[in-house]
Parts: C-alpha cells; structure tokens; sequence
C-alpha cells in the first residue's frame, strides 16, 4: 500500500506491503527500527518467534516519548516481562499489526511527537 501525505517534514514511511516496508521511498526487506528523529536500525528478527528480552531492552534506549511496535502481518503481543525496560524509562508502547504500526507513526510523526517505530518484517516461508 503506497501512503500518500501532502508533505512530510520528518521522516516517513511511505509505503508498505508483505514482506517490505520503504522509508522515504527506499525499500527495506528486513525488520527495522525508525523514529521521527531520523534513526533508521536494522532491527534483528525475522520472525516473531524469534524475539525476545532484549529487543526491547534496545528500545528503551531510545529517545522516543512513545514506540509502535509492528508484530507483524497480525497482532501479536510480546512478554510483558519484556516490556520492563521500556516502561520503566517511562517510555509508551503500543502494540499493532505492522501496516497499522507504519500508519500510525506516519500520523504521530507529523504532528511533531518524538515516536519510533519498530517494525518486525516477515515473509511467507
């Protein structure tokens, strides 16, 4: 789905389909990492199954008010004991599909909040 803004002056994502994502038109086939700030990190899981503990320990690093986590082509939650670091820096983070993740960060992104997305990609075996 391409997502068509009148103009972003942060960082967007600006289309997304099965396996992809593109952050201002160029194309990730991996998992990743964004944030209005202008990171872009390889985010390191290809499948849901495999995170864990310290994904989100890298999360709670960042300089974010608030992080969408994109579980994928469903929703899918992740251990709470995970989410420790992340709400113990007082951090927000929501949980959602990935297309609903990328969606939802383009419109935090662009009325100014200090967002990142991580965005877990995965492809049909």
């Amino acid at each position: 789905m391409k997502l068509q803004p009148d103009k972003f002056e942060v960082q967007a994502i600006t289309a997304h389909g099965p396996g992809w994502v593109a952050v201002d038109g160029q194309r990730f086939e991996h998992s990743l990492i964004v944030s209005s700030s202008g990171l872009r990190l390889h985010w390191p899981a290809d499948r849901f199954e495999e995170l864990d503990a310290s994904h989100f320990l890298a999360l709670a690093q960042l300089d974010a008010e608030i992080i969408i986590f994109g579980s994928g082509p469903r929703i899918r939650f992740p251990k709470a004991a995970w989410l420790a670091p992340v709400l113990a820096r007082r951090i927000g983070i929501e949980t959602m599909d990935t297309a609903a993740a990328c969606r939802t960060y383009n419109v935090l992104a662009q009325e100014g909040r200090s967002v990142a997305a991580a965005l877990l990609i995965e492809h049909a075996n």
